[in-house]
């Protein structure tokens, strides 16, 4: 019996996942599905290494931008405190030691970018200020007991002593956060910190035996106004034994201070104004930094970059979101290009052309700007570039110019335009700062150009002697002239007039400068070339915009109806096609129940609605008859309406209405 019982157990075993899991390389997400894998691992890795690069550019030079803004603060708030221990037994000074330091810093629209400069920020406060150093934001704060749990909880976290922080977290759970109970905590804990006392460790950040606490409030704005006074009123009573700082986190304008906290509250406050660097001027930085440098291959074509300044410059202000567009477009670049394994620095780039297959090839033969190239050459050379794979990998394969047809320009036209009426001095200046860059270019061409330069100047210097000579001779002519009547004066005036009208002479200096904007127009039209015209551009230039513009801006309504009216787009699933206007059966419920309502007016009729679900969603239903009965099917099909309902409700397609109670409000009109 006993092992007839344990034969009839039932016995679960779950599954092992871990086993069940399966790795998949890297190379496959390059690869699009491909069977070859068109150097997908080595597309990837290339990726990774240039966003490394740019990615560490960009701290580094935010960093940088930051330094001077985080420098100022940093002395602001060690002279506050080294003042207020060097006065705090000084009872006539008791009056101004009750006003909290505090620091307005203005950072702008950009509020996504707040959290990386307050990150920064609080690191540097940490190194060189205080260990004590307190990040709140509103969300977290509707109150004035959340206010203060949150500022004692992150101040333990603060504290370097571990094993006394789990004793005092079990003591704050067992008594009341106050501004009492900081100032005790805080006491207790700068006492275990004298460096007077041995065995005693002291954080390198902390310049004094009592570093102050620093309270940043991100978004100051946000806070509730009885919070914020009732803290700054009570802490100003507590300064002496809890030596407070502020900062404020500002995105509009300091004036927001005064209009949150009346006079007798913010009299209280000693406030320095900070203003970090304009978004404008950050953006054009990381430009610089980043694109108009030959240090990374990568570039943007111009719809390309237009639509990520136009995000930034009527969106968000945001610069990270500017950098993570830049990183999609890198991304989407390697990924959809297989030949952008030749986007990688120049030696690199010629050593892998060495190894290129023979597929590659082909590829670079289908480009666009290779085929034109082609066309361009004698019959022999272009019968060797579609044939022979040695002769084509030692082509030119890269360009550095975004611009388009400079020339065909207006600003271009008046740039030419005020040369032609610059004075000899400008002039000269101009073309010395030309012959600067180019002399310092390792390209044969621009340093002939700059050998052409320097003749020009020579030119220009030669005329000095000759305008002494005009000078002198100008200067008997005129005595001449005194000797004439008036009436030969006036005759060689006309004369003069007439000359002008029917055509000027031009000098020696005016047929220079002249030959000047000559030369200059000339190098911008052979060296400025847009990148469309330079073989195999697509290489290093990004030009998907479209591609781009679908990720960066996103039309949520618009994907929505695309994916319940045509579900094919998204699953992939044949069994879902259909032709326009049908209504497959086998969709998912949600699909169903959106393209039904599609046909309805403003009010539906629940009943109208579930029944035709009903016999939409049975026409493919194959349920056995004996195991299911048609009372338990229509159950079933019923809740699955229900719930496709909810989930357009939940969507904001459909509402309840009060008008008619078997209805729901329909809250969009049209196909899309």
């Amino acid at each position: 019996m006993a092992a007839s019982s344990v034969s009839k157990g039932c016995f679960v075993f779950k599954p092992n996942l871990k086993k069940r899991k399966t790795f998949v390389p890297i190379e496959e997400y390059f690869n699009k599905g491909k069977k070859e894998s068109e150097d997908s691992k080595l597309r990837f890795e290339t990726y990774q290494l240039i966003w490394q690069q740019m990615k560490s550019e960009t701290e580094q030079l935010q960093e940088e931008l930051n330094k001077n803004l985080f420098d100022s603060l940093i002395k602001f708030l060690q002279k506050s405190h080294s003042g207020f221990q060097k006065n705090s037994r000084d009872w006539g000074c008791q009056i101004k030691l009750r006003e909290i330091p505090t620091a307005a810093l203005i950072l702008g629209v950009n509020v996504t970018d707040h959290d990386l400069t307050f990150r920064s920020l609080t690191e540097a406060l940490q190194n060189n200020v205080t260990p004590y150093v307190v990040s709140l934001q509103a969300r977290d704060c509707p109150d004035m007991k959340h206010f203060l749990q949150k500022l004692f909880s992150q101040l333990m976290d603060c504290h370097v002593d571990v094993e006394s922080k789990e004793q005092e977290k079990d003591i704050q759970k067992k008594i009341q956060c106050s501004v009492d109970s900081l100032s005790s905590w805080y006491m207790h804990v700068t006492q275990k910190m004298d460096p007077g006392k041995p065995g005693k460790k002291r954080t390198s950040s902390s310049q004094w035996q009592s570093p102050p606490v620093v309270l940043i409030l991100k978004d100051m704005e946000s806070f509730t106004t009885k919070v914020l006074q009732d803290f700054i009123i009570i802490s100003s009573q507590h300064l002496h034994e809890f030596p407070l700082r502020l900062i404020f986190g500002i995105a509009t304008s300091p004036i927001i201070i005064h209009r949150l906290l009346p006079h007798a509250v913010s009299s209280l406050l000693c406030i320095e104004i900070f203003q970090s660097l304009s978004c404008k001027e950050h953006l054009t930085t990381v430009l610089d930094k980043l694109l108009l440098t030959t240090q990374f291959p990568f570039k943007l074509s111009e719809k390309v970059l237009q639509i990520l300044i136009s995000i930034f410059l009527y969106y968000d202000f945001s610069i990270q979101n500017f950098i993570k567009g830049l990183q999609l477009s890198l991304l989407e670049h390697f990924y959809s290009q297989p030949l952008s394994v030749l986007c990688c620095n120049l030696p690199e780039a010629k050593g892998r052309i060495n190894f290129l297959s023979d597929n590659q090839c082909e590829n670079i033969r289908r480009l666009p700007s290779f085929r034109r190239y082609v066309e361009k050459q004698a019959a022999e050379k272009q019968v060797a570039l579609l044939t022979n794979e040695r002769f084509l990998k030692i082509r030119e394969l890269y360009c550095t110019c975004l611009e388009k047809n400079i020339w065909d320009s207006e600003e271009y036209a008046s740039a030419l335009q005020l040369l032609r009426m610059l004075a000899k001095d400008e002039l000269m200046t101009i073309l010395q700062k030309c012959f600067n860059v180019l002399k310092s270019s390792s390209d044969k061409q621009l340093g002939s150009s700059a050998k052409r330069v320097e003749e020009l100047l020579a030119q220009f210097q030669s005329l000095d002697a000759e305008a002494k000579e005009e000078e002198d001779t100008s200067g008997s002519q005129s005595k001449g002239l005194q000797k004439t009547d008036l009436y030969h004066l006036q005759k060689s005036l006309l004369e003069m007039k007439e000359l002008r009208r029917t055509g000027k002479k031009q000098t020696k200096f005016e047929l220079l400068r002249e030959k000047v904007v000559n030369f200059i127009d000339g190098l911008v039209r052979e060296h400025l070339l847009p990148p469309e015209t330079q073989p195999l551009h697509e290489v290093v230039y990004f030009t998907a915009a479209h591609t781009l513009h679908e990720h960066l801006n996103a039309a949520p309504r618009i994907a929505l109806h695309t994916a319940l009216n045509n579900p094919y787009y998204y699953l992939k699933n044949e069994a879902l096609k259909s032709e326009e206007g049908c209504i497959p059966n086998v969709a998912p419920d949600i699909c169903i129940a959106y393209k039904l309502h599609l046909e309805c007016s403003r009010l539906i009729n629940l009943v109208d609605w579930s029944e035709a679900f009903a016999t939409v969603v049975t026409a493919a239903e194959k349920m056995d008859a004996s195991s299911v009965t048609s009372e338990e099917r229509n159950k079933i099909i019923h809740a699955r309406f229900i719930r496709a309902v909810s989930e357009l409700e939940l969507l904001g397609f459909v509402k309840p209405t009060k008008r008619k109670t078997d209805h729901v409000a329909r809250l969009t009109w049209g196909g899309c």
